[in-house]
């Protein structure tokens, strides 16, 4: 791997990207996730084993030395470590989304990038994008942020409030989606500002409580005057229609087939904890494992049937984004409908087929149901993808129409 440099040129190197420890990491984090998800603990051990794999580090563009993983490796990587631990998964994701989004469209300034590079070599520096707020919700279906920048000399300075802030305890930087306060006859902007979460004026209050992925911690950030250099900032442009938040098409694509492989790992998951109890449940009445039973057979294979199903689209999806497809791109949304269903009905039907056993907290099913749920919430949601489809096949239709007239009926 070529070496990258910080600031003051000494020598770093990321770790290196070591794809055959995927089994075994997701074995080390499904050891761990029980006790995180029970205490919605940060998992903090788990994210340095994946720093250690080189795996939080594995979009680094190769210009940087980083081994330049596209999407299909991505999707590789967070269906392993969500079959192991999602919440962990969901941590690297925003991570991986951020270096990749930067070897497509470098936005960052250099020496500042460079920074989060040599913090990366030296152990985990967790990214995320913080955008949604109380009032506004996500941005992506538009609004300006109540959070502001005022400018301050050499800095801005932030107040606002950020919501469902994954891993927010446990980040190197948050990119802050912000506007700014006009002033001297400058139009209001909006961007995305570069916070290092140890800065003076930034608190992480604890108010994550939910059902799924509740070691996440996705917790509400607080910004009281938090100052940033003025050249810290990202995509800084005047609001119109789509005020800067709405992901281009392939950011969008990354987002919707990276995120279906996790929690599609997560339904494989349940699977191989399903076909271990049924195996090992042993009925008196019936004097053999319910593995033997058609029914039981019937059901699992319809389980494996769907996931396999939903595997493969994601996976082949992504290579075509990988490979520059646009029409891959526009059908991403489509196939995280397809595959978080899929995911979802897979431990339903699990949970069905075992009864209170999939239910008892001692076992991991109930859990695996409660963290595949979360995929529904993540952009793009089902029914902006579901308008976005008919509206096409309808217009699709009309222009089928407009070119190809009935033929007029002569006398």
């Amino acid at each position: 791997m070529t070496p990258t440099t910080d600031r003051t040129h000494r020598p770093t190197a990321l770790p290196p990207l070591d794809l055959d420890q995927l089994p075994a990491l997701t074995a080390a984090l499904a050891a761990r996730a029980p006790a995180h998800d029970r205490d919605a603990s940060f998992p903090a051990e788990g994210v340095a084993l994946v720093h250690e794999a080189g795996l939080l580090t594995a979009t680094v563009a190769t210009r940087h030395g980083g081994p330049g993983a596209g999407l299909a490796d991505t999707a590789r990587i967070l269906r392993a470590l969500g079959a192991g631990d999602p919440a962990v998964a969901l941590v690297a994701a925003m991570t991986l989304f951020v270096h990749a989004a930067e070897a497509r469209t470098p936005a960052w300034p250099a020496t500042v990038y460079g920074d989060l590079l040599a913090e990366s070599a030296a152990g985990p520096a967790l990214v995320n994008v913080l955008r949604v707020e109380p009032e506004l919700g996500s941005p992506i279906r538009g609004g300006l942020p109540a959070t502001t920048a005022r400018r301050d000399g050499g800095h801005w300075l932030l107040t606002g409030r950020k919501m469902y802030s994954t891993g927010a305890i446990g980040l190197s930087r948050m990119l802050v989606f912000a506007r700014t306060e006009p002033g001297d006859g400058e139009p209001v902007r909006v961007g995305t500002f570069i916070v290092r979460a140890d800065s003076p004026g930034l608190t992480v209050e604890p108010t994550w409580d939910h059902v799924g992925l509740r070691a996440s911690r996705s917790d509400d950030v607080v910004l009281d005057s938090v100052p940033v250099p003025a050249d810290d900032v990202i995509g800084f442009t005047e609001p119109g229609d789509t005020p800067g938040a709405r992901p281009d098409p392939v950011t969008g694509a990354w987002n919707a087939l990276a995120l279906t492989a996790l929690y599609l790992g997560v339904a494989g998951a349940a699977r191989d904890w399903l076909t271990g109890f049924l195996h090992e449940r042993v009925p008196t009445a019936l004097g053999a494992p319910l593995a033997t039973l058609p029914r039981f057979q019937s059901a699992v294979g319809e389980i494996e049937t769907a996931l396999i199903g939903a595997d493969t689209l994601v996976d082949a999806l992504a290579a075509r984004v990988d490979a520059g497809d646009p029409q891959a791109v526009e059908q991403a949304g489509a196939a995280k409908v397809l595959g978080t269903r899929a995911a979802i009905t897979a431990v339903d039907q699990a949970l069905t087929l075992t009864g209170n056993h999939g239910l008892t907290h001692a076992n991991p099913l109930q859990r695996h149901y409660r963290d595949v749920l979360c995929s529904r919430v993540h952009t793009p949601q089902d029914d902006s993808v579901l308008t976005a489809a008919g509206r096409a096949a309808l217009a699709r239709r009309c222009t089928s129409a407009a070119s190809n007239p009935p033929p007029s009926k002569g006398n």
